[in-house]
């Protein structure tokens, strides 16, 4: 009698823990598909990996270049988030009603900073490969492929069309003429003195250990 109490208790108890199972991956996979609906599907997970994809890329040309170029395009690309958020503040435009967010949107940083370093990386590559088949395949991938990111910050509701634009001239603009700078101005200098080469470095490592550190704060704050 007592065995048969037991193996009752057993089985409700293995039953009980079934249950409880299915009910949470039921439940999980209620909020993924919430999540997924709430967040337009796949183009929310893409928007989501965008960020790290540019990263990867302009890290990749950084590495590959590992040139005093390289070091002036760290600077130039943190100074170009720093002057995103200087003209969010001074143009001070909402985003979207629709959007959680109430910080300013005008430009897109996010625009604003693919920009940067798509045209970076397309300049890079004109400048390795020259005007031929491949490097204007890579160009045009390159360029295609950021624009498709910044079209994201759109159809997600997180800025206006007129704000992405803006912040993709910005950010193109802004490269170029930091781009030009460098090959105009300071490759010569650079090339030719040892100060202006430990200087160049040291900016460049303070603002990328700065800007990593401000990123990886913001992602812990997002994340609460």
């Amino acid at each position: 009698m007592t065995n048969l109490v037991k193996r009752f208790s057993s089985n409700d108890g293995n039953e009980q823990i079934g249950a409880v199972k299915q009910e949470s991956l039921i439940n999980g996979s209620s909020e993924l598909r919430k999540e997924l609906v709430a967040g337009r599907g796949i183009e929310a997970i893409v928007n989501r990996l965008s960020k790290w994809v540019v990263s990867a890329l302009f890290g990749s040309i950084i590495l590959l270049r590992h040139d005093g170029a390289a070091l002036w395009a760290i600077i130039g690309s943190v100074s170009n988030s720093a002057l995103s958020v200087v003209l969010k503040r001074i143009l001070n435009q909402e985003r979207p009603a629709t959007t959680l967010r109430t910080d300013p949107g005008m430009p897109s940083s996010h625009a604003q900073s693919i920009s940067f370093i798509s045209v970076f990386a397309v300049l890079s590559v004109m400048e390795w490969l020259g005007t031929n088949k491949v490097s204007f395949f890579l160009s045009g991938f390159i360029l295609a492929l950021g624009s498709y990111f910044i079209k994201l910050r759109v159809s997600q509701k997180l800025h206006t069309s007129s704000q992405v634009v803006v912040g993709a001239i910005v950010g193109s603009v802004f490269c170029i003429l930091w781009y030009t700078t460098w090959n105009s101005l300071l490759l010569e200098a650079f090339e030719s003195s040892l100060l202006v080469q430990i200087s160049v470095f040291l900016v460049a490592a303070a603002l990328a250990l700065s800007f990593a550190v401000y990123v990886v704060f913001n992602w812990f704050k997002d994340d609460r």
